[in-house]
């Protein structure tokens, strides 16, 4: 509904801005030159040769008009539209037609390039100022929240399906005649899924656009996750829980593309926070959604993939009423569209649509330019940490019980109940961004802003924080002692790697820049593998290891990389220095 009204809009907006070109060009026309001089007259003369033979070079016919002495280009259009007496080009460099691509804010007239093809003249169409209103950056701060915040609720609940199924384990397990490590494929598909789909995510949006994206992914995704709540079998169940990850991970990753489109890069330090703290908290509570659906007598265990079906219908149906499209591009691509349809001229294009690139060739750069970041240290360093994070994250889901419910005796909904804590944990990162933003905006102030800064949020605390809460749950985990120790263990994890997620992904954004998006792809690709890949080892591990040193040897992993933000803050722009795709500021 929303893009439907954007587009009409660029359609009025169009209209006006070619009534007042119209009256531009007019006017031009309508000027008479004035008289020159009999030596004025024979300069003109020698250059006309001149000036003929280099435009035939270039593919343009000029004649001399008679009385002024101007050469006038002869493309033998005429504007459609305006009456034939309001066509003048005698006295002009260009017929009416061109003389209206010429006179339009915010329109570039030139040559194609080489690379481009065939063709003569284009208009390339930008926006129409830095304060163009139609532009996402220039909406207000209300809307461009408000955005943001559906984005984020986007991401919450296909999160949250990744973490649901765990809370049923051992009913799901039942019903299914398979054992709980087998039933655990439920959830570690759904991030295998997730990471492969990343692949595919970003030449869709640019294709496309977001909100076609965001709109028919949740589409495809409600279909698949309908289909593993009626799945006869186990094989059906874990099939169609692969194939909706694949669906979710689409969102997730054009949502940094979604900021960027709406955001400059002060505005970013508070906004990506905003969806990153709202979106990451969906595995956390959608295992609190689940907490008694398992052990209920009323309900089926099915009900964790109905509660997510319902929930996602009506995010859905809110993002068709209410999300516009932000991806610029594409509102230009409306815009060039208009004048097209208005003028009658097709020379007007966008940069986007100057050189065709199919949704084929940007699969093709998609699958393949992330995989050239495996030359990247700090792709590299901060790909081994967040899979770290992600691998403790998920393996959580399935080694609760080993914490909370054999420990401290709990039933299986209350254990569930204690992923509230860590949700309120990563809430408290909202607590760093007014901080955070003091400090990006004093740099930029000095003219020393670096995409170092955006590692603030990982060095003030959660670096740390990930191993002690670690080493915390893990040594207080005692029946002999008391459960809310375990439980503020929780919530300081959840900080932490909350704090550490929007470090890496913001300074990722800004090192990489153009390259960002692969860089990302290829972040999200190995995490989500991974961490899905740990999730079936997770039960095991924590029966033959016991939760103490599980948690210990995880503990120990998140020390050996507590030390990157610190590293990458005095020592990152060199290391960007003599990269192939970061920016060297």
């Amino acid at each position: 509904m929303q893009s439907f009204l954007q587009y009409r809009r660029f359609g009025a907006a169009a209209r006006a801005q070619i009534d007042r070109g119209k009256a531009k060009a007019n006017q031009a026309n309508s000027t008479q030159s004035e008289p020159t001089s009999a030596v004025a007259n024979e300069e003109v003369q020698q250059h006309i040769p001149r000036q003929s033979e280099a435009n035939s070079h270039h593919g343009v016919n000029t004649t001399v008009d008679p009385e002024s002495g101007r050469t006038v280009e002869e493309d033998g259009e005429s504007i459609a539209g305006l009456p034939i007496h309001e066509v003048t080009t005698t006295q002009t460099r260009h017929s009416m037609r061109t003389a209206l691509g010429h006179s339009l804010t915010g329109i570039l007239a030139r040559n194609r390039h080489a690379h481009e093809g065939q063709g003569g003249k284009v208009f390339v169409v930008d926006w129409e100022g830095p304060h163009d209103r139609l532009n996402p950056h220039n909406w207000s701060i209300p809307r461009r929240v408000g955005v943001t915040l559906q984005i984020s609720l986007i991401g919450f609940f296909l999160t949250a399906a990744s973490g649901i199924d765990a809370t049923v384990l051992p009913q799901a397990a039942a019903d299914l005649h398979v054992s709980q490590v087998a039933e655990s494929l439920a959830t570690g598909l759904y991030l295998v899924g997730m990471g492969l789909g990343s692949l595919i995510a970003g030449p869709f949006s640019e294709t496309f656009g977001r909100n076609a994206v965001y709109t028919g992914s949740m589409a495809i995704f409600m279909i698949w996750i309908m289909a593993s709540a009626l799945a006869p079998n186990f094989g059906a169940q874990i099939t169609f829980r692969f194939l909706a990850g694949c669906s979710a991970s689409t969102p997730l990753v054009c949502a940094g593309g979604s900021i960027a489109d709406m955001y400059d890069s002060i505005e970013k330090t508070w906004a990506f926070p905003v969806f990153a703290i709202g979106s990451f908290g969906g595995p956390m509570l959608g295992a609190v959604m689940g907490a008694y659906i398992g052990p209920s007598p009323l309900v089926s265990w099915r009900w964790t993939e109905w509660t997510i079906l319902i929930a996602s219908g009506l995010v859905l149906i809110l993002v068709l009423l209410f999300m516009p499209e932000t991806y610029g591009p594409l509102l230009l691509q409306w815009k060039a569209a208009h004048y097209r349809q208005l003028t009658g001229d097709d020379r007007f294009l966008c940069e986007h649509e100057i050189v065709d690139a199919t949704l084929l060739t940007r699969l093709k750069v998609s699958i393949t330019r992330p995989f050239r970041m495996l030359t990247e240290p700090i792709i590299m360093v901060m790909t081994l940490y967040i899979t770290i994070v992600y691998i403790v994250l998920f393996t959580f889901l399935v080694g609760w019980p080993y914490i909370f419910e054999q420990t401290f005796s709990l039933d299986q909904g209350l254990a569930n109940v204690i992923f509230v804590s860590m949700f309120v944990g990563t809430q408290a990162n909202f607590l760093l961004v007014p901080i955070v933003y003091r400090i990006t905006l004093k740099h930029l102030q000095g003219g020393k802003f670096s995409p170092e800064t955006r590692l603030w949020y990982g060095m003030l605390g959660p670096s740390v924080l990930i191993p002690v809460s670690l080493f915390w749950l893990g040594w207080t985990a005692y029946s002999s002692i008391s459960v809310w120790s375990a439980i503020f263990a929780v919530a300081f994890f959840g900080f932490a790697v909350a704090g550490i997620f929007i470090c890496i992904y913001m300074y990722i954004i800004d090192s990489y820049e153009i390259y960002a998006a692969s860089a990302l792809t290829f972040v999200a690709l190995i995490r989500y593998v991974v961490a899905g890949g740990m999730t079936v080892v997770g039960i095991p591990f924590y029966e033959n290891m016991g939760t103490h040193y599980t948690l210990t040897i995880l503990a120990c992993l998140a020390v050996l990389l507590a030390p990157a933000p610190y590293l990458l803050f005095r020592y990152g722009h060199h290391v960007r220095a003599k990269s192939r795709f970061a920016v060297d500021r």
